[in-house]
């Protein structure tokens, strides 16, 4: 049995919110489908929350967690150019 162990290194996270449009673009998909995704709980790297007395909801997508799922990693709106 070999007993080798593989250690990865782990970026560093702001955790400043990865934007829906950017999480669209790395993944292919319309805003839409990540919306939806995040209001029914079927994707595991953000959260949706509805605003009281309104139809519009808040999203966070943490970039940690993105960066598991994907393996892209937001570096914030610095990063971007």
């Amino acid at each position: 049995m070999d007993d080798k162990k593989v250690y990865i290194e782990i970026p560093e996270f702001t955790g400043e919110n990865v934007p829906i449009d950017i999480a669209a673009k790395i993944m292919r998909k319309d805003r839409t489908y990540i919306s939806q995704g995040l209001i029914n709980g079927r994707l595991p790297f953000g959260r949706a929350f509805k605003k009281d007395n309104s139809t519009q909801y808040d999203y966070y997508i943490s970039p940690k967690l993105f960066w598991e799922f994907t393996g892209y990693i937001y570096r914030g709106k610095e990063g971007l150019e």
